[in-house]
């Protein structure tokens, strides 16, 4: 008799078959279930403890599941799936999810039948083509100028957030926010780079109603010599320097041997002479502010002070692009090569104020300010946190439809059409195919069963309800009203999605519940070190603070 043959060590698990599936399905089903209560208006928010025990408390689904460990291989490409969502159009992180692990549970009825998974993923891919086709055919384009249509957009994506309660505020700093910031391409593009150009200050204490967009930058810094500075000056001349001025230090340490005395005396001198030669080729410009990036020393802030300048140092180099944006100076490097045109005259107000026990620097009123600054005020810190990541998605969704304005209609009545329409195509399509390509309809309609659930209405009753609606592909503006649970006609209670959010939530899902599928071999327990035997690559040499772990060196 043959003796068996081992091929894997003893020390790998491998799971193999539909054993795998299931154990895939389940997991992403766990990771789905964790963020639907998240959906919709009515939402629950999730309060996560880290590590150093402080607290997350949010319902921004990417937020959720960016703090939650994990130790399923499966679970984790779910995670993957809510930050690309995020990084791609900031918003529709928790419905990705959602829709992800719906494709993944209709599918395990199919593997259950021993389906391929190849043909279930075949039908996956016919639906997301004819799902965005559907898409395509029921937005509809709307004017980015009309403030009012603007507004409301993008109030109904943040409706389901946290500062849902604060009407307007958030959509209103989002919307000013973006449209300071954007720049034309040309050929009808828009830019709108929300990372480098939008800073938004936390400032805890006041209210949340005291949040604005500045029309220019604030920053968290005080003037250098405060007393002598003037604080407050109307239409500054602002010049930016990259820059220290003070006296150069020799890269390595220098040694100078002085045999007479005078010598140290004209040592000082000649740091003072280079000292107050920078200081005249910057005054000569008659700036009203200067700001560095690096130091700026004792004697060029007496010259400063003496000139009436007020000047500013250390600030952080991101800062100080978006100021370099905001007043239209150029930032500098050496103050030898400053010329008229570096020089920023688009502020209207320099003025640095004190809030809470800080001082803030406000460069504000700029005539045409490319980058700009978002005040948030709020009682504590994990407010503020909330609203940050609120306002976070809230420019996401602005910016989505700066670059491509259409909008499809939100409450779930994108899904059920998509869903009536698959559902009727399902019967053209050929061969077993058919059966998956059916199912990839019916699980699209988890959103607005999820947000019927959210909202704790009859969800039976309500879905099959809006089905009837939808039945035949028509009146596609019908969905749930998240707050009520009433279904209603989604024009009238401008409740809307931007369209390019929602074709990326469709293409992430089912891609990736694609994948997922296709995955039928786990092997785990792959050890990184080398086999016994071989050389070892380096000597171990125990650490001092490993010494006490009682591990001996290998011979």
């Amino acid at each position: 008799m043959q003796a068996p043959v081992l091929v894997l060590k003893d020390s790998l698990t491998r799971e193999s078959g539909s054993k795998v599936h299931r154990a895939n399905i389940q997991a992403s089903k766990a990771v789905a279930d964790i963020i639907r209560t998240t959906l919709g208006p009515r939402s629950m928010l999730k309060m996560l403890l880290d590590a150093q025990g402080g607290i997350v408390i949010t319902n921004d689904g990417n937020a959720i599941l960016r703090e939650i460990d994990i130790a399923h291989p499966a679970a984790k490409s779910m995670i993957e799936l809510s930050r690309t969502q995020d990084e791609e159009v900031g918003d529709g992180t928790t419905s990705v999810i959602v829709l992800a692990g719906e494709m993944l549970h209709v599918a395990e009825a199919f593997i259950d039948k021993s389906y391929h998974p190849t043909v279930i993923c075949r039908a996956y891919n016919k639906a997301l083509e004819d799902a965005l086709a559907v898409l395509e055919k029921i937005a509809m384009p709307i004017d980015v100028n009309d403030r009012a249509t603007m507004l409301g957009m993008v109030n109904s994506c943040i409706g389901t957030k946290f500062t849902g309660q604060f009407g307007n505020l958030i959509a209103d700093l989002a919307l000013d926010a973006t449209s300071i910031v954007g720049v034309d391409l040309g050929q009808g593009l828009r830019e709108v780079d929300i990372k480098k150009y939008i800073k938004v200050e936390k400032v805890p204490g006041g209210q949340l109603e005291d949040s604005q967009v500045l029309r220019g930058v604030m920053f968290n810094k005080d003037v250098i010599a405060p007393g002598k500075m003037r604080r407050k000056i109307v239409n500054p001349r602002i010049i930016l320097l990259d820059c220290p001025l003070e006296y150069k230090k020799g890269e390595n340490q220098t040694n100078a041997e002085l045999v007479r005395e005078e010598d140290w005396g004209v040592l000082l001198k000649m740091e003072e002479e280079y000292i107050e030669n920078l200081c005249v080729q910057i005054l000569k410009f008659k700036p009203d502010v200067v700001i560095t990036e690096k130091g700026l020393s004792d004697l060029a802030t007496h010259y400063f002070c003496k000139a009436g300048v007020t000047a500013i140092r250390r600030v952080r180099m991101t800062d100080n692009n978006r100021i370099a944006k905001a007043c239209g100076a150029v930032i500098v490097n050496r103050p030898d090569e400053l010329q008229e045109s570096d020089v920023g005259t688009g502020a209207g107000l320099f003025e640095v104020k004190k809030i809470g026990d800080e001082f803030f620097t406000f460069i504000v009123e700029c005539k045409d300010p490319k980058a700009c600054t978002v005040l948030l005020r709020g009682a504590s810190k994990d407010i503020l946190n909330e609203v940050e990541r609120n306002l976070q998605d809230a420019l996401g969704v602005a910016r989505n439809i700066l670059k491509n304005p259409k909008l499809v209609p939100g409450g779930g009545a994108t899904e059920l059409t998509v869903s009536a329409t698959l559902k009727m195509r399902s019967s053209s399509v050929e061969g077993i195919e058919k059966w998956p390509y059916e199912a990839a309809a019916v699980a699209f309609e988890a959103i607005p069963r999820t947000l019927a659930q959210n909202c704790g209405v009859n969800v039976i009753r309500t879905m099959t309800a809006l089905q009837g609606k939808h039945a035949n592909g028509e009146n596609a503006w019908t969905g749930i009203d998240g707050n009520t649970g009433e279904i209603v006609d989604m024009k009238e209670r401008k409740i809307w999605d931007a369209y390019n959010v929602k074709a990326q939530t469709y293409k992430t899902a089912i891609e990736a519940s694609c994948m997922l599928l296709r995955i039928d071999d786990i092997v785990s327990g792959i050890k990184k070190k080398e086999a016994p035997g071989s050389q070892p690559s380096k000597p171990q040499i125990e650490q001092a603070d490993d010494a006490d772990n009682e591990q001996m060196i290998p011979e």
